[in-house]
């Protein structure tokens, strides 16, 4: 068994930490360490406790040793992984990041990626990210590095910035519900019933904006069947359990109609859902207003709903730890340990993360990070040349691309001017003028001034 050590920074986290202990228990293969850092300290304590609990169960096939590190260097010492997901301020900053902008008439589904919240987010993030490159850099530049905290690409951006030759991809699922998409189509179309993992697809783009261009089962072309379906589900919306109003009660949930408008429109399938898609393009397009959204049958997912799903989940780790509610134990459905393998020559995987552009992507600049299908094996992440985008698709990815550079340019030189640049042209602020945008701007930066401070020199 290949003995590893892992280093999660973020570790205190209440979502992603778990089903990565999860997956983890259940991998035959893997033995080692787990070193969890986090500046909530007590978080990261129950985290511990709760991934030894996860590993004493009879069904466990792995042995992990958990520990919480009170430096990151003592947790970045050796490690062959690193695993990112933090959360960049509190839930005050998300607040004027998601709900500030609807005081100016723009709304976000998401607001961690594109749109005012994502530049905001990332004026917040890539700083701390800057040291975290140098720190992986000198205590274990060989590490694997796996990032899983939003903005996606703008994080990932930055630690090949301060680090070029840092091995980091990053990590995201959106795709994976395409795929579960597709299959619905194919099964519709012909009576073939498969999983996500025995269809092929060829997904390009950015992260939250990536398409989909051919998927194939076989010999069968399911994106020629998708017109078919298109025409059938476009007014009505899809979901595979046939709720097409779930989106009213849950949050991230979604009738699929933008995905469906959006191939009518470019001639590619986003493989995002939904709320991300809705974020890249025109508000006016989806979201000039809730009643929009509504038509659109997604939603507008608020911070309240953000602040009590997280109550809600520190009061189970806290159960969790006191032994006071069990430890469940089942694959989660995420591909981070499957990525490992494939590092570490136990198996061969192909699947989606987001890399710098190396030809990879057609018509996206060399540096850029993209997202596309990569080869996982022997110590090695191969990106995979992808299918040129249609135009329509492109001309939307470029635009999108175009303000992570800018925005990472923006950070890196503490220049903010080229920051204001970046949020004005976004395409959730179209409908701003640029008085109201740059009003927009200095109220957000002040609002969330704490974390803006030790880096930015704001007015």
């Amino acid at each position: 068994m290949r003995q590893i050590k892992i280093a999660y920074i973020g570790g205190g986290s209440k979502l992603w930490a778990r089903s990565f202990m999860q997956d983890l228990a259940l991998d035959p293969d893997l033995n080692g360490e787990v070193a969890l850092y986090d500046i909530d300290i007590p978080a990261a304590q129950r985290n511990q406790i709760i991934g030894t609990r996860i590993h004493r169960k009879p069904e466990a096939r792995s042995r992990f040793v958990y520990t919480v590190a009170q430096r990151l260097e003592d947790a970045l010492q050796g490690a062959d992984f690193v695993l990112m997901s933090i959360l960049p301020g509190t839930f005050r900053e998300m607040r004027s990041d998601v709900h500030e902008p609807e005081r100016y008439g723009v709304y976000q589904s998401v607001g961690d990626t594109a749109g005012p919240g994502g530049v905001l987010r990332a004026m917040r993030t890539l700083p701390i990210y800057e040291g975290f490159a140098r720190a992986i850099r000198d205590n274990c530049p060989g590490a694997w590095v796996l990032n899983l905290t939003n903005p996606m690409s703008a994080c990932v951006k930055v630690l090949y910035q301060v680090f070029p030759e840092i091995k980091a991809f990053g990590c995201c699922h959106e795709v994976f519900h395409a795929q579960d998409l597709l299959c619905d189509v194919l099964r519709e179309a012909t009576g073939i019933d498969v999983g996500r993992r025995e269809i092929y697809t060829d997904a390009s783009g950015i992260n939250h904006f990536t398409w989909i261009t051919d998927a194939h089962y076989r010999d069968i072309d399911i994106m020629a069947l998708l017109p078919d379906f298109v025409e059938k589900y476009y007014e009505s919306g899809y979901c595979r359990d046939g709720d097409t109003e779930r989106y009213k009660r849950d949050t991230f949930s979604y009738a699929n109609r933008v995905k469906m408008d959006l191939w009518r429109r470019c001639g590619a399938l986003g493989a995002a859902g939904d709320r991300h898609l809705a974020e890249f393009v025109n508000n006016t397009w989806y979201m000039r207003d809730p009643e929009m959204v509504e038509r659109w049958k997604f939603a507008l997912t608020t911070v309240d709903f953000r602040e009590a799903r997280q109550e809600r989940q520190i009061a189970d780790s806290i159960a969790m730890a006191e032994g006071t509610m069990d430890v469940p134990l089942a694959r989660s459905g995420e591909e981070l340990v499957r990525l490992m393998r494939g590092i570490l020559s136990l198996e061969t995987v192909v699947s989606n993360v987001n890399m710098p552009n190396h030809g990879q992507m057609p018509g996206l600049p060399e540096g850029s990070i993209v997202e596309t299908n990569c080869v996982f094996t022997h110590d090695r992440v191969v990106p995979v040349v992808s299918r040129p985008l249609p135009s329509a698709a492109l001309a939307l990815v470029r635009r999108a691309n175009d303000n992570v550079d800018l925005t990472c340019e923006g950070i890196a030189e503490r220049d903010m001017d080229k920051l204001f640049a970046a949020f004005a042209n976004q395409p959730l602020c179209s409908t701003l003028s640029l008085g109201d945008a740059r009003e927009l701007f200095t109220r957000m930066c002040r609002n969330t001034r704490e974390y803006l401070d030790p880096y930015f020199k704001l007015w």
